[in-house]
């Protein structure tokens, strides 16, 4: 059994914040004040953020609102609560180094992302296996997850390998690593990817997105560079997950 223990809690704006730990990472848990069961959406930040970037809030506060839904996400090793290792100091160092000469930068993220997606995936089915056992998620309610960048990275291995997704949006990412995986994913998929990426061709996120299984997939696709990603993006991944996931009992 995996040890969930709830460390704070807020209220605002009839949204529940609950900070939690699971086996010891810290996490963040959103729920609709007064929820009842209702469907379950895992999140994953993005390089160099945290499980409380605004990011991760604005699309957890869409998801409660208009959807009654929980959403959690956990802090990846090396970022927010989570202190970095040798090993995190030296890539990021890396990363730095070659931004500030103007090398691509694609080579040192894939390889970053891949070493922590193998210590966060482990993370992230020990946190489903946990949160199912709240009464107010149970094991038979429908979870999805959502993840860019970094988040994919970690988020395409994961549903991979964990049957309880339904279904997942993506986006954002390079294919070396993550094609294969994303090629034993059948539930529908939602892909977002900027045209003129700086870090990312078009021919590599056309890739992976083509790696993808599901038979229903959709490829969002807009102008502008890495870090424009249009914030209508984010209503357009809760209707897909509105689709897919039901609304919450009694909604």
């Amino acid at each position: 059994m995996n040890s969930l223990i709830f460390t704070a809690e807020s209220t605002a704006h009839g949204i529940v914040e609950r900070d939690f730990t699971v086996d010891g990472v810290p996490g963040v848990l959103w729920s609709p004040e007064g929820a009842g069961r209702a469907p379950l959406v895992l999140q994953a930040h993005g390089g160099g953020n945290h499980k409380k970037h605004p990011a991760m809030s604005g699309r957890a506060a869409l998801l409660v609102r208009d959807c009654g839904y929980h959403v959690a996400v956990l802090d990846t090793p090396g970022h927010g609560d989570r202190p970095r290792t040798e090993h995190d100091e030296r890539e990021v160092e890396a990363l730095f180094a070659a931004r500030a000469a103007g090398e691509p930068e694609g080579p040192i993220v894939v390889r970053y992302n891949d070493h922590l997606a193998k210590l966060a995936v482990p993370e992230y089915h020990a946190l489903l296996d946990a949160l199912q056992e709240l009464p107010e998620i149970g094991t038979d309610g429908p979870v999805g997850f959502w993840g860019n960048n970094m988040g994919t990275a970690i988020g395409v291995p994961f549903v991979a390998a964990e049957p309880r997704i339904r279904a997942a949006v993506f986006g954002q990412h390079w294919p070396d690593v993550l094609a294969a995986h994303a090629a034993r994913i059948t539930v529908p998929i939602e892909f977002a990817l900027q045209w003129d990426d700086e870090h990312i061709s078009r021919e590599e996120g056309l890739a992976l997105f083509d790696a993808f299984a599901s038979a229903e997939k959709s490829l969002h696709v807009n102008s502008g560079r890495h870090k424009e990603l249009p914030r209508f993006e984010a209503e357009s991944a809760v209707r897909f997950f509105a689709r897919h996931l039901g609304g919450a009992a009694g909604a």
